[in-house]
Order: structure tokens, then C-alpha cells, then sequence
């Protein structure tokens, strides 16, 4: 909206946007799966944390202080078809997602109320949360900024504290657990980065609200580093900690085993605070989500790829009309998933969302590669594509069939949209991309 004052974040709010996009609920129930594979998980962290730090170098460097993301410049380097498919894929991964966590949301606070186990309780609770995140993004950015560095504050408490118990023991020469007598071999590692690489990804939801961002040529791109970098170690050093502190047959066979590692050492008290403060993680993960959702559809709808509605905006800047129709289809997924006879939705939920994002990252990574000089620059780049190239080969052909179909129907509906805007009453052809009146002041 033209003369209208954008609220716009600086770069501790973009931190915490970073940070909470990261840690989501992943991460507290991924030792289960880790701890079998013994040192090939250490030696995975590393590699993915610095896999992760690549991609996020590579997209940081799409943003610069114009206002334009990664929508533009994949656009400027490979037309706007490829730059359709890439954020199509990147939002229907989103909005996917954000289900995920609004059901893992209120599994997490079962632990403390046992009556949010019922079905009843859990997708009631997790569409009012939802609901909630979208009323609080709808407010303006500045105040779903605050909520995200509120729920960082909170969402880091367990992961610290099994670092704090590990360090203790160490400190009183207490004996810990040994890792799984897990042979280091390639395939094995392989398994381990596969697994680390996804709980490592969310940092790209930072470059969607470009035009909202102060100094977003500088910030956003240190944003999404230094809060990578923050993550990576603590996943490192908590994960690993959870580990040590329990043997592993226990870590395999546990639902919550931070929660379960906390009262080992504190107390069945502290493992309920702890899994509130799991519950806290994922809705703030939600959060971020929530932002991030809306704001692509805001740009589609804005370059004419969806329909011009979409592309509406209050006063303070915020799509309220795109994120009412991305919670609306996130709350569709939810109540798909609440069915028995659906439950295999939850697993296509997942690969959907994993490879759209990955669809994203190689458009991402490719176009800042043509836009980056340097040899040790692009060397940077160059490792973060080899990386999400990896990373498409371990998610399978199903994944990738499924979303082959979903950009398919992205391009349909593209199409239809344009067709039918080419045949508006006031007798224009040009899109919205095409027509810079059309266009708000936070987006080019």
C-alpha cells in the first residue's frame, strides 16, 4: 500500500526468526534415531552444520538493500517459470509443515497434561493454535517478532539443559553411557547427515519478508549465519549430551528423550517443564512459519502468478488475506491427519515439505552462484549445491514424484490465473509483476 508506513525488524528480531524457523520439534525426538548410529552421528553434525552454513551463506547472498529476495533473483538468473517453481515448492513446503508443528505442538504438552493425549484435545488445540499465529501475524511483523524472541528464549532451555547435566557429571567424575559400538563407514555417515541435515533447515524462511527488514542487504544475510551457526552447536552439543547420559537402548525406545534424559538427573518435575518448553519450540517454529507463508504468497500475488486479492495488505504492511488462506490450508492438513483411515498423510506431509524446500535451495544456491564472483566465494555455493544435491538423492524417488505432480498443479493454476487476468474489465493484459503501481513498497 503506497504511503503507508511498513513495520520493519532489525537484526536480534531477524536472529530469533532464524533461530525459532530452526529449532522446531524435530530435534527432541531425533536422538532416537541418532543414538544406534554411535560416532558416525558426531562426524554427521559436522558435515551437515557446515553443509547447512553453505546454503545459508547462499541464499543470504540473494538479498540485497533494493528490497529483493530470493523470488527476484531466481527470476533475474532463470525467468519467471523457474522462479515460480521454486517458490511455489518453497511455500507449499511451508504451509505443510507448519501442520506438522501445530500437532506437535500440543503432543508435546501431553507430557505435562496427559488429557491433550486424546485425539480430541490434540486438533482442537493445534487448529486454536494455528488461529492464534495467524491473528498475532496479522497485528504487524513487529509484534510476531517479539512472540518469536520470546519463544527462542524459552525453546533453548532443554536443549542447554542437558548440556548443564552432562557437564556436571563430567565435573564430579561421574561415569556416562558410551556411544553405540557403531561401525564408521560411509553409508552409515551418509544415514547420519541425512538425518541431521533436515532438523538443520528453516533458516530460509528469514528471506521471504525482504521489504520488512531494516538494512536487509547486511542483516538479513548475518541473521541467517550467525543464527545457523548458533543452532548447529546446539544441536551438537545437546544431542550428543543425550547420548552420553542414557544408555542406548533407552534413547532408542524413548518418545521424548530430552524430556527423559532431564528426569533422569532432575526429576519428573523438570521433565514436564521441559516438555513445555518442547511444546513452546514447536509453536514458535509455527510462528516463523506463519510469517513466512504469507509473505510468499504476498510476492506471487503480487508478480501475477496468484490471484490479486492475495496480494492485499493492511496499513502496517502485513497480507492479512494471504495468511488467512495459507492457515486455512494448514488447518485442512491438520484435520486430514486427525482421521485413522488418512494416518499415511502424515508421511507425505513430511517428504512434501523436505523436498520443496530442497527445490528452493538448488534454484537459491544456483542463482547466487551466477551472481557471486570470487573463487572462494563461489566455492562456498558450490559446496551448498553439492550438498542439497545429496540431500535430494537420500529423499527418494516417491518424494520427488509427489512434488513433481504438486508444481504441476502450481503451473496450472498459474496459468489459469494469468489467462484470467489478461481479460479483466479495465481491458490490461500486464500482470501484476509487469505494472509497478500494482506492487507494494516492500516488495520490487
Amino acid at each position: 500500500m503506497r504511503g503507508a508506513s511498513v513495520e520493519k525488524i532489525g537484526l536480534m528480531t531477524c536472529m530469533s526468526f532464524v533461530i525459532g524457523s530452526v529449532i522446531g520439534a524435530g530435534i527432541f525426538v531425533l536422538p532416537t534415531t541418532l543414538a544406534p548410529l554411535g560416532p558416525n552421528a558426531l562426524i554427521a553434525w559436522f558435515i551437515s552444520a557446515a553443509g547447512a552454513l553453505c546454503l545459508a551463506y547462499s541464499l543470504g547472498r540473494l538479498v540485497d538493500d533494493e528490497g529483493a529476495g530470493i523470488y527476484a533473483y531466481i527470476q533475474r538468473a532463470f525467468g519467471p517459470h523457474i522462479a515460480f517453481v521454486a517458490a511455489w515448492a518453497f511455500w507449499c513446503g511451508i504451509w505443510t509443515t507448519n501442520a506438522i508443528l501445530a500437532v506437535a505442538t500440543v503432543s508435546a504438552l501431553s507430557r505435562a497434561f496427559p488429557m491433550f493425549g486424546n485425539p480430541a484435545w490434540t486438533y482442537s488445540l493445534a487448529i486454536a493454535g494455528v488461529c492464534i499465529l495467524t491473528v498475532v501475524n496479522a497485528l504487524g511483523i513487529r509484534l510476531a517478532g517479539r512472540l518469536q524472541s520470546l519463544t527462542v528464549a524459552i525453546k533453548v532451555l532443554p536443549l542447554i539443559a542437558v548440556v548443564v547435566i552432562l557437564t556436571g557429571k563430567l565435573g564430579g567424575g561421574a561415569s556416562i553411557e558410551p556411544l553405540a559400538p557403531s561401525s564408521v563407514t560411509p553409508g552409515n555417515i551418509a544415514l547420519a547427515v541425512t538425518l541431521t541435515l533436515f532438523s538443520l533447515t528453516g533458516f530460509e524462511n528469514m528471506t521471504t519478508p525482504v521489504g520488512k527488514v531494516i538494512n536487509p542487504g547486511r542483516t538479513i544475510p548475518l541473521a541467517i549465519m550467525c543464527g545457523t551457526l548458533i543452532v548447529a552447536i546446539l544441536y551438537l552439543s545437546s544431542s550428543t549430551s543425550v547420548a552420553l547420559l542414557m544408555p542406548v537402548n533407552q534413547v532408542v525406545g524413548s518418545s521424548a528423550p530430552y524430556s527423559d534424559a532431564i528426569a533422569g538427573a532432575w526429576g519428573e518435575a523438570a521433565a514436564r517443564v521441559a516438555a513445555l518448553c518442547i511444546a513452546v519450540s514447536a509453536w514458535g517454529c509455527l510462528n516463523a512459519g506463519t510469517l513466512a507463508a504469507g509473505e510468499l504468497v504476498l510476492a506471487m500475488a503480487n508478480k501475477g502468478d496468484l490471484p490479486r486479492w492475495l496480494g492485499q495488505t493492511r496499513k502496517n504492511g502485513t497480507p492479512v488475506p494471504a495468511q488467512i488462506f495459507c492457515s486455512a490450508l494448514t488447518i485442512l492438513i491438520v484435520l486430514l491427519n486427525s482421521s485413522k483411515d488418512l494416518a499415511g498423510i502424515y508421511k507425505f506431509v513430511i517428504l512434501l515439505a523436505t523436498v520443496g524446500t530442497l527445490v528452493m535451495y538448488l534454484f537459491g544456491a544456483s542463482a547466487a552462484y551466477m551472481k557471486t564472483s570470487g573463487l572462494v566465494r563461489r566455492m562456498f555455493i558450490a559446496l551448498g549445491l553439492v550438498f542439497a544435491l545429496f540431500a535430494f538423492w537420500g529423499s527418494g524417488a516417491a518424494a520427488l514424484g509427489w512434488n513433481v505432480v504438486l508444481i504441476a498443479g502450481g503451473l496450472a493454476i498459474r496459468a489459469i490465473v494469468r489467462a484470467l487476468s489478461s481479460r479483466s474489465p479495465d481491458g490490461s493484459s500486464r500482470p501484476a509483476a509487469e505494472n509497478p503501481a500494482a506492487l507494494p513498497e516492500s516488495f520490487s
